[in-house]
This record gives C-alpha cells, sequence and structure tokens, in this order.
C-alpha cells in the first residue's frame, strides 16, 4: 500500500524572501540595541508588549496578508512566515497581536461579512485590536466536539452561557472567536449544530478569571459567559458550520514555525555557548539543529499550501506534532548540559523553557489527538 504525502513538496525559494529577512533582522537589531526588548522562550505566548506590537505595526509587519482596501499590506503568507520565523528566533514579545495577526486575520477574510472586515482588519493592522481563542472548555481538552457552551436566539441575535478555558491574553485583549452549540447534539453527527461568534470581552456577561502558573506566570485565562449578548452582525461564518470554520482555522494555529521555534532562542545560546567553551561539547546540539531545519522546510512547505488556498489541516497536524516534540526536547537538552556553574542568563532561559515545556504538546491539540488526524490523514483509522 503507497500511503499518501503527508507534508506538500517545499517549492518556496528561499532567495526569494531573504532581503526581507535582512530587513527584519536589521529592526530587530535596532530594538535591541534601544532596550525595546530582552530575547525570551515562549515569547509568543509570554511576551505581551503592546509597545513593540506597535512598532511592528509602523514597520508593517502586522497584517501583512491584508488586503490594500482593509488598512494591509497585501503581501504573501510566504512573505509573512519569513517575518515571524525571524520575530520568533529572536525571541521578540509578539504575544499581543500574535492570534489576531495569526489566525484571525485569515478567518476573517474567509468567513467574515463585510461588515466584520471593516470593524477589524484595520485595527488588527495597525496593532490596535487584541484577539483571543474561545474553543476549549472545561473536561473538553482537544475533543471540540464536546464543547457545552450554548448560544440562544433571542430578540436581534444570540446569548451565549458557558465556560471557555485556557484563553491566552483575554484580560488585554478585546475580542475572541467563540465555539458554541446552536443546535442538540446529533449522535450520529456531533460537529454538526456548531456555531461561531465573536464575543466583546469587556461587555456585559463576560467574567473573565486568570489561570496562574506554577511559576507566577499569567497568561492563561478562565472566561464565563453567562448571558453575553452578541447581536446578529457579530456571527462569524454560517449558523451551524462552526465545525467546518474551525478545521480550516487549526490550520493556521498549529502549521506556524511558533511549533518549533518557542525554544530556539535557547538553542541558539547553547550553540554560542559551546563554541565558546563555556558549556561542554555534545552531539545532541547538532541533531536538534538538524531537526529545526526539517521543520523550518516542511513549515515553510505548509505556508506554500495555504498561499494556494490548499487543505492544511493534516500537514499542520504533522509539523505540531514533531514540532512542539523538538522544543520540549531542546528545553530537556539544555537542561540536562547545564548546571550552577552556568552564566545567569542561559539559567534564566533554560528554567523558563523548563516551566514552559509541559503545554508545549497541548496547547492547539494535543499531540495525542493530532497524531490520531494524521492516521486518518493516511488512511489507517
Amino acid at each position: 500500500m503507497t500511503l499518501p504525502r503527508l507534508v506538500p513538496p517545499a517549492a518556496v525559494d528561499a532567495t526569494a524572501t531573504a532581503a526581507l529577512r535582512a530587513e527584519v533582522r536589521g529592526f530587530l537589531a535596532e530594538q535591541r540595541a534601544a532596550g525595546a526588548f530582552t530575547p525570551s522562550v515562549d515569547a509568543w505566548l509570554t511576551g505581551w508588549d503592546e509597545d513593540f506590537t506597535k512598532a511592528l505595526a509602523a514597520q508593517g509587519y502586522l497584517g501583512m496578508t491584508v488586503p490594500l482596501e482593509y488598512g494591509g499590506h497585501g503581501r504573501s503568507f510566504v512573505e509573512r512566515f519569513a517575518v515571524t520565523e525571524e520575530l520568533l528566533a529572536a525571541g521578540a514579545p509578539v504575544a499581543a497581536h500574535w492570534i489576531a495577526d495569526r489566525q484571525i486575520v485569515p478567518s476573517l477574510l474567509k468567513y467574515g461579512t463585510e461588515l466584520q472586515k471593516r470593524e477589524f482588519l484595520p485595527r488588527i493592522v495597525r496593532g490596535e485590536c487584541f484577539f483571543g481563542i474561545g474553543m476549549s472548555e472545561p473536561d473538553s481538552g482537544s475533543d471540540l466536539a464536546s464543547v457545552r457552551t450554548r448560544a440562544v436566539r433571542v430578540d436581534g441575535g444570540w446569548s451565549l452561557s458557558g465556560t471557555k478555558v485556557w484563553t491566552s491574553g483575554a484580560h488585554n485583549a478585546h475580542a475572541f472567536i467563540a465555539l458554541a452549540r446552536t443546535a442538540p447534539v446529533d449522535p450520529d453527527n456531533r460537529h454538526a449544530g456548531l456555531s461561531q461568534f465573536i464575543v466583546d470581552l469587556r461587555g456585559p456577561g463576560v467574567d473573565i478569571r486568570p489561570v496562574v502558573s506554577m511559576n507566577g506566570a499569567h497568561h492563561f485565562n478562565e472566561v464565563i459567559l453567562d448571558g453575553a449578548f452578541v447581536p446578529d452582525d457579530m456571527v462569524f461564518g454560517e449558523i451551524g458550520a462552526g465545525w467546518r470554520q474551525v478545521t480550516s482555522e487549526l490550520a493556521f494555529e498549529r502549521s506556524g514555525p511558533e511549533r518549533f521555534l518557542s525554544t530556539f532562542v535557547l538553542l541558539r545560546a547553547c550553540g554560542e555557548k559551546t563554541a565558546a567553551q563555556q558549556i561542554p561539547r555534545d552531539a545532541g546540539l547538532g541533531r536538534l539543529v538538524a531537526r529545526v531545519a526539517g521543520l523550518h522546510q516542511m513549515s515553510t512547505a505548509v505556508a506554500g499550501a495555504l498561499e494556494r488556498r490548499e487543505p492544511a489541516d493534516v500537514p499542520a497536524a504533522v509539523v505540531k506534532v514533531l514540532g512542539t516534540t523538538t522544543e520540549g526536547d531542546i528545553a530537556d537538552f539544555a537542561d540536562v548540559l547545564t548546571d550552577a556553574t552556568t552564566d545567569p542568563s542561559l539559567a534564566e532561559l533554560v528554567s523558563k523553557a523548563v516551566d514552559q515545556r509541559p503545554g508545549f504538546t497541548l496547547r492547539g491539540g494535543t499531540n495525542e489527538v493530532l497524531r490520531g488526524v494524521i492516521a486518518r490523514g493516511l488512511g489507517l483509522r
């Protein structure tokens, strides 16, 4: 039996974005020299810095794929990929705009109404509007078909009640797109009867409670919706088409370079310390570099598929599983390689990487569930 190809062939010419990458590196060097940020592990999730986001917007690095008519820059997914990869590799604090720019923008362009596009896209491009994700729920894990948040039709719109959890940045964000059940569960088709809504996180009926990590960090939240009103013009896409829309959205969430570059700044630091003979040489370093290089090619290939509007849910799952495993292995490698005599700046990166490590394979869909997605893509289940 010949198995289908899981990841599309890499067809992106690296030289086409070389000048853009050099431009971004120059910008980042200027920002670091000015003390605007200190490179950090997992900064796309934990590094909320609205000033840095506005600086990126001023350079044209937000809303790159947004058409000019909505205030964007009309550039390609591949160009956006190059910029985001450079930002992640530098450990820059991009959390404030990350979700809005990564998946809300393409979702709005695909499913949003004209009113929604004009309401949100220009503000996202300017770095003035931040979004969260309203998918995960308590006791649901990665099984989105089991969501219990309900949307009930009321005069002029919908009333949403339920609880969302692990909502990154909800305490700072302006809105999130919530997945809710608008029809009873059909035992023969659990994915039917789901819809999406753009919810004002600062409106009535919304209670945001912090979920504080063991290290004291706060970026996750629990969002309790208690009769939160969503007007008809904020229904996202079609009523009942929520599952199809979410599946499309998750390809952007799972395939990006943040799924293998969360700990890259630590890997680079280990390489520099090894070259300076400040930590022992270890062949594992080269193996990790090779894995990241392979993931770069795979993720670039998925960006090319998205550019061509090809289905990418299975390739995205492959990148996410292999990438987040690699991120965790980098944390473990550095943790074993370093000790109490290690340079404090490296030790801090190691500590943050180890703290964040458990979440790498959980967020964006657990790797166990995504292996099932991959198996279906191979026709094995």
